[in-house]
């Protein structure tokens, strides 16, 4: 059996990170990223939004909590406006995909280790038992 060392890992792990940095979900979350920088309309309501948000801060220091809750409402409203733009939309859905890929990676990797550990301890992969577990309960009985 071969042993790896955290460097080894390390290094595949950024091979693994390239292809997946050239997958049709990121490639399309970089174009869409990028029309959200190109449209104007975007980014004067997301600049605008980070103005309210500096003023909800200072507003919150200060204890002003009427003006907080104006403020906090100008930002939904803006929020909800930036959400109805079809653009944000899809970037918003490119984020989810390639944080789904990156979730099914790391799912996928947990998993198979899991796995390993069970079977090189001639455990019982369905149910979820190391060999150790295995005697053990069955020396208890």
């Amino acid at each position: 059996m071969t042993k790896y060392t955290k460097e080894d890992i390390i290094s595949r792990a950024k091979e693994l990170a390239l292809m997946i940095a050239q997958t049709d979900e990121v490639d399309f979350f970089k174009r869409a990223e990028a029309l959200i920088h190109e449209n104007e309309n975007v980014r004067n309501k997301i600049a605008t939004i980070k103005s309210l948000q500096k003023q909800a801060v200072n507003f919150q220091q200060y204890g002003k909590d009427n003006a907080l809750k104006q403020v906090e409402e100008k930002i939904l409203a803006i929020e909800k406006e930036l959400d109805e733009i079809p653009i944000v939309q899809e970037f918003k859905q490119s984020q989810v995909e390639v944080n789904d890929l990156l979730q099914l990676v790391a799912v996928t990797v947990s998993n198979t280790v899991t796995d390993e550990i069970i079977m090189s301890t001639g455990g019982d992969v369905l149910r979820g038992e190391t060999g150790a577990q295995i005697r053990n309960s069955k020396g208890c009985h």
